[in-house]
């Protein structure tokens, strides 16, 4: 689906050779920029929402105290 962004000749500058650094096309590199920000975010809210759970029981395991615990040792 097609999608139009106004961006000022300065901006369209670095974009552009943004573009060209990475040998790609304007619309990959903005599309991969936009989607790059997006995960960025989610994987940020996600962060904060285990860190929240975390900070409720602090409690951790080593490596060898979870294979006890799961039996696999």
């Amino acid at each position: 689906m097609p999608i139009s962004l106004r961006v000022s000749q300065e901006e369209m500058s670095v974009i552009k050779s943004y573009a060209e650094i990475r040998g790609t096309t304007v619309s990959d590199a903005v599309r991969e920029a936009i989607l790059g920000k997006i995960e960025d975010e989610f994987d940020i809210k996600i962060y904060a929402k285990a860190m929240k759970e975390h900070n409720k029981n602090t409690k951790t395991y080593s490596h060898e105290e979870m294979l006890k615990k799961l039996e696999l040792k």
